[in-house]
């Protein structure tokens, strides 16, 4: 939802549509996730990034694991201009902190031991191999800045919070020095992020002072929540997008529904596109309070849509040839009469369950059964259903045109 906002943001205004890999905590890394994205992205309402790892660009690479110099050169400027420092306290000591922290009722932070060892002693531990972190020194006097969503911020996080890690001991950068650095390096103008990392943007800004570069435009989405206000969490399972594919939801349903109970458009009407999308799109309109996603109207979405894929030629193509698969996946030797799976009959079909159904799949339940299978009853379950089924049955034949 966040990689939307900013689809149609960069569509709006004739940018491109950046998307980067931050893949710098190898301990959480998911084979195949990125690809994954990418995949997704491609298929929810059509959404291709300008530039990404796929498709490169002129400020690849896009993924961060191989732009670790980058980083590096970076975090180096800012210790030699006095601005960061070697950090050398153990895990140990660190849990420490933490512990006596939480046991006082304090918010748990560093306290900025090493960055008052003299310049000798870091030296004797570089030489030893003493495990380090490099700390950036967080510095008052934070400027506001203005939120492209929340307006005029500004949070003094030196009052708050220890000096934080900008590379850890692994060679591999935390996110406040990585999405700085390629920010600056992908020439990036405008962020659109979600709500979470607003308190966290004065740190960032006072990153790009420290390195002497101008920031982008931060805007700050409010969260996607579920309809009883809990947070939406990938522990649910079937907020995955691959989820909703495989259910039968349209891309351009999930699309509606997510902006439909959002904020950010000229008009709130359902059954809009993607281009419908851009051309009322109007950051200013969209609100600081989170948005309540209630998934279980996505039928009436997608039946909303189903429709107009009927009424279009090439959607209603791609429609009968998905529906021939389903009919035959499902049902497989049970369909005897091969014209069922003609185009022309299957688009009738769809064109008389128009507006009834809300997804493709709903075609070929038990419900609909008798449009792709032949009914078969035996003597005796005809003769269950009443003793003058044969009576009957001639005069259905009689009274057929």
């Amino acid at each position: 939802r966040t990689a939307l906002y900013n689809y149609i943001y960069a569509k709006k205004y004739g940018g491109s549509f950046i998307l980067r890999m931050e893949d710098t905590d190898q301990s959480r890394l998911v084979p195949g996730a990125a690809e994954s994205i990418e995949d997704m992205l491609e298929w929810w309402a059509g959404i291709p990034p300008d530039e990404s790892p796929r498709g490169g660009g002129q400020y690849g690479p896009y993924l961060q694991s191989q732009r670790l110099s980058l980083y590096s050169q970076a975090a180096d400027s800012l210790v030699q201009t006095g601005k960061a420092y070697h950090c050398f306290c153990s895990q140990q000591r660190l849990e420490l902190l933490k512990r006596d922290a939480l046991r006082s009722g304090q918010t748990p932070r560093y306290d900025n031991r090493c960055r008052h060892l003299r310049p000798d002693q870091v030296e004797e531990k570089l030489d030893q191999k003493v495990p380090h972190v490099i700390r950036f020194r967080l510095e008052s006097g934070v400027e506001p800045f203005n939120d492209l969503v929340f307006g005029w911020n500004r949070h003094e996080v030196a009052q708050v919070e220890g000096d934080p890690v900008v590379m850890k001991a692994d060679g591999f950068p935390t996110y406040h020095l990585a999405n700085v650095v390629d920010d600056h390096l992908m020439k990036v103008s405008h962020v659109l992020r979600g709500s979470e990392w607003l308190i966290s943007t004065s740190k960032h800004l006072l990153l790009y002072r420290a390195l002497g570069w101008k920031p982008p435009v931060f805007g700050h989405l409010p969260l996607l929540l579920n309809r009883d206000g809990s947070k939406l969490s990938k522990r649910q399972g079937d907020i995955y997008i691959q989820s909703f594919q495989r259910s039968g939801a349209l891309p351009e349903a999930l699309l509606d529904i997510t902006t439909h109970c959002g904020s950010g458009f000229n008009s709130n009407r359902v059954g809009r596109k993607m281009e419908e999308l851009i051309a009322e799109f109007n950051p200013s309109k969209i609100t600081t309070h989170s948005a309540l996603l209630d998934l279980g109207k996505l039928a009436e979405f997608n039946k909303i849509h189903l429709q107009q894929r009927i009424d279009d030629a090439v959607q209603r193509d791609w429609l009968v040839r998905d529906l021939q698969g389903r009919i035959q996946e499902v049902y497989g030797t049970q369909v005897q009469d091969q014209d069922v799976l003609q185009p022309d009959y299957i688009t009738r079909v769809l064109h008389l369950r128009k507006g009834h159904i809300s997804s493709v799949s709903d075609l070929v339940s038990s419900e609909y059964s008798y449009l792709w299978v032949r009914p078969s009853f035996s003597d005796q379950q005809m003769a269950a259903l009443s003793s003058e089924i044969q009576h009957i049955a001639t005069l259905v034949i009689r009274y057929v045109p």
